[in-house]
């Protein structure tokens, strides 16, 4: 199993979150969200050049930034 961040993670794939690089405020940010390691994910689209991540989680769906996006580590479940 591969980990990647959320950015690299292809449209469509899923795994398990197991690391958000950032301080307190990101971390608290994320969590809010629902996004924490442990957490199981499906990457489910993002924008062209940049633009904001779509993830889901469970039954619901969430936006986060690219930057943001980017301090996600994601343990990539082989399919």
């Amino acid at each position: 199993m591969a980990v990647v961040s959320l950015t690299q993670m292809q449209q469509g794939k899923s795994g398990k979150i197991i690391e958000i690089q950032g301080g307190r405020d990101l971390t608290t940010r994320l969590e809010a969200l629902g996004l924490r390691p442990g957490v199981q994910i499906e990457k489910i689209g993002s924008q062209f050049i940049r633009g904001p991540v779509m993830v889901r989680i469970g039954r619901t769906q969430v936006a986060i930034g690219f930057k943001m996006a980017g301090k996600v580590l994601v343990e990539e479940r082989d399919e």
